[in-house]
C-alpha cells in the first residue's frame, strides 16, 4: 500500500504484507507507532484499496465495505442522539419489530449494560460507550469485527475489564476478530496469535502463537514469555526500553 508524497515519490507503507486468518480466530496486530497498521485495517476492510495484490474473505475478494465485516474504533462511533437500545438495534431495520427487539435485548445483556437500554451516550462512561459499539456491531450478525484500538482512550482498570469482557463475548460468539493495539501486554491476553509488524515500510516479521488457557494468569511463564519474545521482536526489552542490536 502507497500513498502520493511530495514531488511525486509515493510513500510506501504496506510492503509484502501476507498472512492468513481462520475462522473464528483472534488475531492481534502489533508494531510500531505508525508502521501501518490502521493503515492495514483499512485494506482488509475494504475502506482503503490496496496499490498491489489483493485480499480474500472467505475466497472472495474484498472490493469495498461489507456489513459481513465491522469496524470498531477507538474514537467513540455511537449516535449521540440515539439511546443505548437504538444505537444497537440501528443496523437491525431490516428484521422484524419482534426480532430487532430480541437481537438489541440479546446482546445488551452480553455486554453488561441491561438497564441502560433508554440511556443515551452522554450518560455513559467511556468504558459503557464502547460496550454499546461492540454490542451494536455483535447485534448486526457481522462474520467479522476489525477493532481498532478500541481500548485505547480508556483508564488502565477499565481497559483491564474490557479485555475480559471481550474474551468472554468471543468465546461465547465465537466472531473472527482481527484487533490492532500498540500494547503487547494487551495482544497477549486476548490473542490466538500475534502478528508483528516491522517499521515502515511494513511487512509481517513473526507470528507468535499464544497457546494459553483463558482467562490469562498474568504472571504465568507462558504469558510472560510470550510477552518478552514480542518486545523482543519490536527491539524492546520488557521494561519497554529499546535496546541496541546485536
Amino acid at each position: 500500500m502507497s500513498f502520493p508524497g511530495k514531488e511525486s515519490q509515493p510513500v510506501h507503507v504496506l510492503e509484502r504484507v501476507g498472512f492468513q486468518v481462520r475462522a473464528g480466530e483472534f488475531v492481534c496486530i502489533v508494531g510500531p507507532s505508525g508502521c501501518g497498521k490502521s493503515t492495514l485495517l483499512n485494506v482488509l476492510g475494504g475502506f482503503l484499496k490496496e496499490t498491489k495484490g489483493d485480499v480474500r474473505v472467505e475466497g472472495a475478494r474484498v472490493t469495498g465495505p461489507d456489513p459481513g465485516r465491522i469496524f470498531v474504533f477507538q474514537e467513540n462511533g455511537v449516535f449521540p442522539w440515539l439511546t443505548v437500545e437504538q444505537n444497537v438495534g440501528f443496523g437491525l431495520w431490516r428484521k422484524s419489530a419482534r426480532e430487532r427487539a430480541e437481537r438489541v435485548r440479546h446482546y445488551v445483556e452480553m455486554v453488561g449494560l441491561a438497564g441502560f437500554e433508554r440511556s443515551y451516550p452522554r450518560e455513559l462512561s467511556g468504558g459503557m460507550r464502547q460496550r454499546v459499539e461492540i454490542a451494536r456491531a455483535l447485534a448486526a450478525d457481522a462474520r467479522m469485527l476489525f477493532m481498532d484500538e478500541p481500548f485505547g482512550a480508556l483508564d488502565f482498570l477499565t481497559r483491564l475489564k474490557m479485555r475480559a469482557d471481550l474474551v468472554r463475548i468471543w468465546q461465547a460468539e465465537k466472531k473472527t476478530i482481527l484487533f490492532v493495539t500498540h500494547d503487547i501486554e494487551e495482544a497477549v491476553q486476548l490473542a490466538d496469535r500475534v502478528l508483528v509488524m516491522t517499521k515502515r515500510p511494513a511487512t509481517i516479521q513473526a507470528e507468535v502463537a499464544i497457546d494459553l488457557p483463558r482467562p490469562r494468569d498474568l504472571d504465568s511463564p507462558g504469558y510472560l514469555a510470550a510477552r518478552d519474545r514480542i518486545f523482543e521482536l519490536m527491539g524492546m526489552d520488557a521494561h519497554g526500553s529499546f535496546v541496541a542490536a546485536t
